[in-house]
């Protein structure tokens, strides 16, 4: 005879562990201020705390540092949140009943090694007087427009919500600055700031996909905010219409997230390496040629920066800037869409990225190949504290005017 679901779930609670709230409370307030807190699922031990409620009673108000995966999709969710089956982690739910299946459902079908499911779960919670955090809730369009990042553990409302908060900066709106303007205006970044003092040509319209024929003559930076206004008007676009220089760098670069590097000349880009080092902002960098596309990500202080790989430029016959080069078509399409990628696992903080590695991308021979680059110790910019670097130092390396000069 088959038990009652009463007795079925008295059985399942004598197989499992279970946690009181009071502990899953000490526990949050001891992680409290440390890196990712309870919900690091890292190697350090740290328990990972898991809601497995429905979606609508995760945003009426959850424990914070909770991660959310319904109990419909824990099966398949699970390991984008807890990778390591040796990771301590504590489920929650109602009242109890839910996260007790659920760690049967980890403990004896996924070979979890430890873990619990909270007593009396967050009703109890909130019994105690302890903190419940309130979410801000995508409106019903949001929740559709982004329905395929919700349904990704790694992302979901907590991940969008980091993405519509996000401010990121596009250093030009040409070839590389198109499709990872558009990817990331589809993505939902908040704000996007473009940096562009140039028009709408025609020989653009062969790379520059933010552009179209009706606009030949315009200001780049009009054109590349209404093409993202149509894609997705949730995006405030920020328009500087000047070229980058000492004179207006740290005012413009400053309070953004994520600098997207589109540059084509290597004055703006050791000004802009040395501006970010000293700010502590990430840029995304990547750079074409022919059929040869280069990126990196340069994150001040975890890895090199930009000066710990070029310290001085390379040969001048091989400089984009020293005059009109040419491109394959596709090919900024290729390297902007990497670079949009990078971008969002920064914001997501998610992923490895492209943090001491140049990725070289040989389009004709379809290969990427990777280089590992380490931090310079004696790099004039990134070897010191960034509040030792000088305005007059900035941007200063050997008489670039000469250098392509002698190109002929």
């Amino acid at each position: 005879m088959s038990p009652s679901s009463v007795e079925l779930l008295r059985q399942i609670k004598s197989r499992i562990k279970e946690v009181d709230p009071s502990v899953v409370h000490e526990l949050i307030g001891a992680r409290n201020g440390s890196a990712n807190g309870a919900s690091s699922g890292g190697s350090t031990g740290a328990p990972v705390l898991v809601d497995v409620r429905e979606t609508d009673e995760f945003s009426a108000g959850h424990i914070p540092a909770a991660k959310h995966v319904p109990r419909g999709y824990l099966e398949s969710r699970i390991e984008g949140i807890v990778p390591d089956r040796s990771t301590p982690v504590i489920l929650y739910c109602a009242a109890g009943n839910r996260s007790a299946y659920a760690a049967r459902t980890l403990t004896e079908d996924l070979g979890y090694e430890d873990v619990q499911s909270m007593t009396g779960g967050i009703t109890l919670w909130k019994d105690r007087g302890y903190e419940v955090q309130i979410p801000r809730a995508l409106s019903t369009e949001q929740r559709e427009r982004y329905s395929r990042h919700l349904l990704i553990s790694e992302i979901g409302a907590d991940g969008q919500q980091k993405l519509l908060d996000a401010k990121v900066l596009l250093l030009g709106a040409g070839g590389l600055g198109s499709p990872t303007g558009l990817y990331l205006a589809a993505a939902g970044v908040g704000t996007l700031g473009i940096v562009d003092d140039d028009v709408v040509d025609l020989s653009n319209l062969q790379r520059q996909v933010i552009h179209n024929t009706q606009r030949l003559g315009a200001p780049k930076v009009d054109s590349a905010e209404e093409s993202i206004k149509a894609l997705n008007p949730d995006v405030e676009v920020v328009k500087y219409p000047v070229r980058l220089d000492a004179s207006n760098i740290m005012e413009i670069i400053e309070g953004y997230d994520v600098i997207v590097d589109g540059v084509d000349n290597f004055p703006t880009r050791y000004l802009l390496n040395d501006a970010t080092v000293r700010l502590g902002i990430p840029v995304v960098s990547a750079s074409i040629l022919g059929f040869d596309g280069q990126l990196s990500v340069f994150k001040p202080y975890e890895g090199p920066c930009y000066r710990c790989l070029f310290r001085e430029p390379p040969p001048a016959e091989l400089a984009p800037s020293c005059g009109a080069n040419g491109v394959l078509g596709v090919l900024p399409g290729t390297m902007g869409l990497l670079q949009a990628t990078e971008v969002v696992k920064l914001i997501l903080g998610i992923g490895e990225p492209a943090i001491g590695r140049l990725l070289l991308y040989d389009a004709l021979a379809a290969t990427l190949t990777e280089v590992k680059v380490r931090r310079d110790p004696e790099c004039p910019i990134c070897s010191r504290d960034p509040e030792d670097i000088s305005d007059e130092e900035m941007g200063v390396f050997p008489d670039y005017e000469a250098f392509c000069a002698a190109a002929g």
